[in-house]
């Protein structure tokens, strides 16, 4: 398999930098209208079709839509964390600061932590998103 041209350059993709492969298992929350749908057009060409929140699959990512309002994040995260491989990754995605929906990054931070992950980067993730990778700490056991 060869590398595309802006691999072979050195720029990464968007889907590179979420680490997606293709035919990944996905699945996507908090999808509503004010999605980035270029994102997600990006993340599509590389994995495929993404999975919804009722599927009994064994998913390998989590793409989270979350804005200030959609909820408890940390339940959400919990909900997130069901259905993921031990080695997935949730990839939280949140507007970024001065737009609607924007969530603080202590906020963030401290779902996470009490839903037992750790944040190990940040991502821009389009023209008014950033996303939060966020993992099971090496060693943990999903209960």
């Amino acid at each position: 398999m060869s590398a595309t041209a802006g691999q072979a350059d050195g720029v990464r993709s968007l889907a590179d930098r979420f680490g997606f492969e293709p035919n990944m298992v996905v699945m996507e929350m908090g999808y509503d209208d004010d999605v980035d749908e270029d994102l997600r057009d990006t993340l599509t060409e590389r994995v495929g079709e993404l999975v919804d929140e009722d599927t009994d699959e064994v998913v390998d990512a989590v793409l989270l839509w979350y804005r200030d309002g959609d909820g408890d994040l940390f339940e959400l995260l919990t909900d997130a964390l069901g259905p993921l491989a031990d080695n997935g990754v949730v990839w939280l995605l949140a507007p970024k600061a001065g737009r609607d929906g924007h969530v603080e990054p202590s906020e963030i931070s401290e779902s996470a932590q009490t839903a037992g992950l750790q944040q190990t980067s940040t991502v821009n993730a389009g023209k008014d998103w950033t996303g939060a990778r966020l993992v099971s700490p090496r060693g943990a056991k999903k209960k």
